[in-house]
């Protein structure tokens, strides 16, 4: 076996044929299973090595399995414990029903096949998915929603806080739920769902009656899952324990962060609880480290904002600010920034408060209030480090703009971020500052504004007419006829919403000759916007009127996240 996976890799270059030779020499005492070994081996990641072994053994991959394609004789046969422990699933019987297909997350695992096959009386064959997509599948078509709830609920009398810690590892597996206590198990489930429906952030509320989970998906909150009230200190405890909270304090606010893992795929979760008048409410916030940073290109920008981006990240000094409300995607931006800039000719550093993704090559310091480490304290030292680019997570006061402006004059390419409402509110928001005005203009090269709006599902996606009242709002007017324009209908793949993902919409403002002239006068962010447009900028607006003419997104979507161009 070990020299057919060597060849299929050589053949195939689904894993690194070298690699996984070491791999063999160096694990050749293992007495294991050869896919057991493989599967737990931290060079491989699961979906490689079973394509490794679907391509070996000729079998098919599924990276997705459809819960409609569960035959019903599966469910009745095999118990969803059984389904669940071995990481398994049945699908659609061949036509001539004499055979059915069995998806399993274990290639070499023969004798639960067999099991399977007294089981349903049928004939198998084997087929290879993650026990991620096994997971899924077996949820939906076991209709597992509420057996652990209830579990929680009848053990909650007889359960021990003291045990959860206990059963605390430093990144918890979601999908290892097997003899774990039922409140890890509905922790574990809720954290599952969240990041099956591609949720950023999750609300545990405590209402009189009842606790609302409530899932932020696409920059929309919906509610979820209802519990009952008795199990709060329960879920809050649990989750203290695995964000290194203490797990006695219920009077005063606490943040904290961990690391879970599906499979492979490594999850950072930051948690923060809050006294009510209920309880304590806790809010989770999801960075899944597997999506990988996104490039310039993926970001959203139209062709000339991208081509004028792009030259303002390769000057060699100056300030770059990306504006925007809170969650509107600024760290996303700076992230692909610099992802874009070589990083092996140039000492790049960054200043985060927190650090969400690591960047090859690039050193980035947390900031630390409570230790003194601000960020116009870090951004000292970072000085010293003799550094071609710095970026500083946020500015938030007059010392840390004056202190990154006065960086960018000595020959650094500064990138931050402003909570601000368009690009030429950075401006003002600089002037408040006390910043002189000769050194906003001076060093100032370009504000990039921006939003999120969520894209039209593509299963459910259809024409609609607009009325000519969303038009005027949208600031389109007369459009041709032959123009569609399309909404979502709803459907399951997402969440009835007629929305599936998002994209950015932008307004780049280039500092020209005239707008620094402008800035240097003190004139208002109204009269450099409308300068600004007659330059060429587009507002977010306008950004947003043609994504919607693409068929990308809707009019109702733009007018959500933007304001009307009145200047």
């Amino acid at each position: 076996m070990k020299s057919l996976l060597i060849q299929t890799a050589k053949r195939s270059g689904i894993v690194d044929a070298v690699m996984l030779e070491n791999f063999f020499d160096n694990a050749n005492g293992n007495r294991r299973r050869i896919d057991d070994v493989l599967l737990s081996a931290p060079d491989f990641t699961e979906e490689m090595v079973l394509k490794l072994f679907a391509e070996a053994l000729g079998l098919d991959f599924l990276s997705e399995i459809s819960p409609d394609d569960v035959p019903a004789e599966f469910i009745e046969s095999v118990p969803a414990n059984y389904a669940q422990n071995h990481y398994l699933i049945g699908l659609k019987k061949n036509e001539d029903d004499a055979e059915i297909t069995v998806a399993m997350s274990k290639p070499l695992d023969t004798s639960t096949l067999d099991n399977i096959s007294k089981m349903t009386k049928l004939p198998v064959k084997s087929a290879l998915a993650t026990r991620a997509a096994i997971t899924a599948a077996i949820d939906v078509a076991y209709e597992q929603k509420n057996t652990v709830i209830e579990e929680v609920a009848e053990e909650l009398d007889n359960q021990n806080l003291d045990q959860l810690v206990d059963e605390v590892h430093s990144s918890d597996d979601l999908l290892d739920v097997v003899n774990r206590p039922p409140v890890i198990r509905l922790v574990n489930d809720i954290l599952f769902r969240a990041l099956q429906l591609r949720t950023s952030d999750i609300h545990i509320h405590p209402y009189e009656s009842k606790i609302q989970i409530r899932y932020r998906i696409d920059g929309i909150l919906y509610d979820t899952l209802s519990l009952n009230r008795n199990v709060l200190p329960l879920i809050i405890s649990r989750i203290k324990v695995m964000a290194g909270m203490d797990i006695a304090e219920r009077r005063m606010p606490q943040d904290g962060r961990t690391s879970v893992r599906i499979g492979q795929r490594e999850i950072d979760l930051r948690v923060s609880t809050v006294p009510t008048s209920y309880g304590e409410r806790s809010v989770l916030r999801i960075l899944d480290k597997s999506t990988g940073i996104l490039s310039l290109e993926q970001l959203g920008l139209c062709k000339e904002d991208q081509k004028s981006f792009d030259r303002m990240i390769n000057c060699s000094h100056g300030v770059i600010f990306v504006t925007g409300p809170t969650g509107s995607g600024k760290s996303t931006t700076l992230y692909a920034c610099l992802n874009r800039i070589d990083s092996t000719q140039k000492n790049v550093m960054t200043i985060e408060d927190p650090i969400e993704y690591q960047l090859d090559a690039i050193s980035q310091m947390q900031v630390a209030a409570k230790k003194g480490m601000t960020f116009i304290n870090a951004l000292r030292h970072v000085l010293r480090q003799d550094p071609d680019v710095i970026m500083v997570g946020e500015v938030r006061d007059e010392e840390t703009a004056r202190m990154a402006i006065q960086s960018s004059l000595t020959g650094h390419l500064v990138f931050s971020t402003l909570h601000t409402n368009d690009a030429s509110g950075a401006i003002s928001r600089l002037l408040d500052f006390d910043v002189e005005p000769y050194l906003v203009s001076s060093s100032l090269i370009g504000c990039l504004a921006q939003r999120l709006v969520r894209r039209i599902c593509p299963d459910c996606k259809q024409p609609y007419h607009p009325s000519a009242h969303e038009l005027r709002e949208l600031g389109i007017g007369d459009v041709d006829k032959s123009i569609k324009f399309f909404v979502g209908s709803g459907c399951s793949k997402c969440f009835d919403t007629g929305y599936r993902g998002r994209t950015g919409i932008y307004e780049l403002m280039t500092m020209t000759e005239r707008i620094r002239e402008m800035v240097y006068n003190k004139e208002s962010a109204g009269a450099i916007k409308r300068a600004a447009i007659d330059e060429g900028l587009k507002t977010l607006r306008m950004d947003g009127a043609q994504k919607v003419l693409q068929g990308i997104t809707t009019i109702a979507e733009v007018l959500r996240v933007t304001q009307s161009d009145v200047m």
